[in-house]
């Protein structure tokens, strides 16, 4: 069925869930089992699940006796190799209880501009779901370059969705949903919907963070959401912790209604994230 509403997530036939670095690495990395017990309940449920996880470069972090994320692109490819191995092994021993399987696939921006890259990677993603088996997309921080990134796995995520026709997008964050200004500032208040085309010019959602795990912010995450929503994906911004919420459909997070009449995403092409508005 279309998904129009958080409501008819337990009813979508194939849903992305996004998680990001914070949630799932040092002393967060406990998390993957609930989040593994949601994905699971909702395969089990009839529903395709493709998750893109972060968390590569900073679950390496402690394994590398590095004091914090690394700043140079060759440590950055170094600690990705490291932590992907790590991070699809935590995945994998979770999923172990369920007997199920994942399949690890990594992505460059490369691989969405060039349309056999791009036909290889739908093609690989659909098999997999066809088979049963989980698909843990992450972006190939080893090959990828500064130039080529996608800047953040929210937008990667958004893409993904578009790729394989998802039906909604789940952008897990820190906090259960979007406000209209930083979370701790006065008068801040939560967003609960966004109808498809509402211009947002006069909500603050901050800049790009930057932080000892990972990149990402609420500004990533608008942009992710409403780049998906252009596609037709309706999408879920809340927190790692409700992710069985989310899943199961409760009125919870900030809900971005999908375009009733869906366009092609638009480009890998960098995302705009460093101004602390963005408009309509």
């Amino acid at each position: 069925m279309s998904v129009r509403t958080r409501t008819d997530l337990p009813h979508a036939r194939r849903v992305v869930v996004k998680v990001g670095s914070s949630s799932i690495s040092a002393e967060s990395a406990g998390r993957i089992e609930s989040i593994v017990d949601a994905l699971a309940s909702a395969q089990g449920a009839g529903v395709e699940v493709v998750l893109v996880s972060s968390g590569a470069i900073a679950t390496a972090i402690p394994f590398l006796s590095l004091d914090g994320r690394p700043h140079d692109l060759a440590t950055q490819q170094a600690a990705a190799a490291v932590g992907q191995n790590v991070l699809m092994w935590r995945y994998q021993t979770s999923l172990d209880r369920y007997g199920m399987l994942a399949g690890q696939v990594l992505l460059t921006a490369g691989d969405l501009e060039n349309p056999a890259h791009r036909s290889n990677a739908k093609r690989a993603m659909e098999r997999l779901l066809s088979l049963g088996i989980l698909p843990i997309v992450n972006e190939n921080d080893t090959v990828a370059t500064h130039e080529i990134r996608f800047g953040d796995n929210d937008r990667l995520a958004a893409l993904v969705a578009e790729l394989i026709g998802a039906e909604a997008l789940v952008l897990l964050s820190d906090i259960e949903s979007l406000y209209t200004r930083p979370p701790g500032e006065p008068g801040a208040e939560p967003i609960s919907r966004v109808a498809y085309g509402d211009d947002l010019h006069g909500f603050e959602f901050g800049s790009v963070v930057v932080n000892s795990v990972g990149t990402g912010g609420a500004a990533t995450k608008v942009s992710a959401a409403r780049l998906a929503a252009a596609a037709g994906v309706g999408t879920l911004v809340t927190s790692a912790d409700l992710v069985s919420d989310a899943l199961s459909g409760a009125e919870i997070g900030t809900w971005f209604d999908p375009n009733p009449e869906p366009v092609g995403a638009p480009s890998t092409g960098p995302v705009r994230t460093s101004a602390d508005k963005l408009g309509g």
